[in-house]
């Protein structure tokens, strides 16, 4: 799988010496990491994060199924509308290994785990749950946005104790026609029921991201990373 190497940005006072956080956060379907830059952007003109490394990876382009086999970068294959009877396990994996290589990438930096939050958007979103909650070392927190738990049916012979405790942030439009406000509910709930920490956001949107939740993943990522 090719991957092209990922965006990086961090306020541009800062002394690249001096960076101690990391936030890896995945776009959704058919973008790229370049998606979610100026929200990133926005976030680091906030003091908060002046000691924070955002890495944005961009996914690899595969055939998608459901879009008539049409090459397109995508976290994972999708059969057909969400939710699904078929998942793509192995391209689920394969992404999660690759997401772990970025984390080990943050490590060799000097950034401890507790100190890394996974982010992610749609399929990236589901992702970053998907990878958080089978992680061994312990994470500061996972922004889940506008997505859902993947190979959920998985979760608990899967899951790993280090993570157990990890904030979870959720969020979801109301009038979301591509992931339903009701699966996310039902992802919502199954991490709750298997005793995860998740703070559940709802925004007066469609399938995408709104000033109030920016404000929202600003406050959250401050107290995960404070």
């Amino acid at each position: 799988m090719n991957y092209k190497i990922p965006l990086e940005l961090t306020n541009h006072h800062t002394d690249t010496t001096e960076i101690d956080a990391s936030v890896i956060w995945l776009h959704g379907l058919g973008a790229d990491g370049y998606d979610f830059e100026p929200v990133v952007k926005q976030l680091l003109r906030s003091e908060t994060f002046l000691n924070v490394r955002f890495v944005l990876p961009h996914a690899p382009e595969i055939p998608v199924t459901r879009n008539n086999g049409y090459i397109m970068p995508a976290w994972y294959d999708i059969y057909g509308v969400i939710p699904v009877q078929q998942e793509d396990e192995a391209g689920i994996k394969a992404s999660q290994r690759y997401i772990e290589s970025l984390i080990q990438t943050e490590l060799s930096r000097g950034i401890a785990s507790e100190r890394i939050v996974l982010a992610g958007f749609s399929q990236g979103g589901a992702i970053a749950l998907h990878t958080a909650l089978r992680y061994a070392h312990k994470l500061a927190g996972v922004l889940a946005l506008s997505t859902y738990l993947p190979l959920h049916s998985k979760l608990v012979t899967e899951a790993h104790d280090a993570n157990k405790s990890v904030p979870i942030f959720m969020a979801h439009g109301v009038y979301d026609d591509v992931i339903s406000p009701d699966m996310g509910k039902l992802s919502r709930d199954l991490l709750q029921n298997n005793r995860y920490s998740v703070s559940w956001h709802e925004y007066n949107m469609a399938h995408s991201v709104c000033a109030e939740e920016i404000a929202d993943i600003q406050e959250f990522l401050k107290q995960v990373l404070q």
